[in-house]
């Protein structure tokens, strides 16, 4: 999956948001797939030093995805904190 999105092998990879954007889709053409977001346990769990800083990298995350999800890129996250 890392090399599929052009990532290393030694980049951590916390979550991902796979579908069609809200501001990408069109209404003749809608989405094959259901919109999915993964979330990787163990990359979670080696970033985390404790169980409160895991809770708040899970929240972190799920946030950073679901801003995929309504259209928001990379670049703009990492201007918001989420990057």
């Amino acid at each position: 999956m890392l090399r599929d999105m052009g990532l290393q092998s030694d980049e951590l990879l916390l979550g991902v948001y796979q579908g069609v954007s809200l501001i990408e889709r069109s209404v003749t053409s809608p989405p094959l797939f259901p919109d999915t977001i993964i979330l990787f346990q163990e990359p979670l769990e080696e970033a985390c030093e404790t169980k409160e800083k895991l809770e708040k990298q899970i929240e972190i995350t799920v946030v950073h995805e679901v801003a995929h999800f309504v259209g928001i890129s990379e670049e703009r996250l990492e201007e918001l904190g989420y990057g």
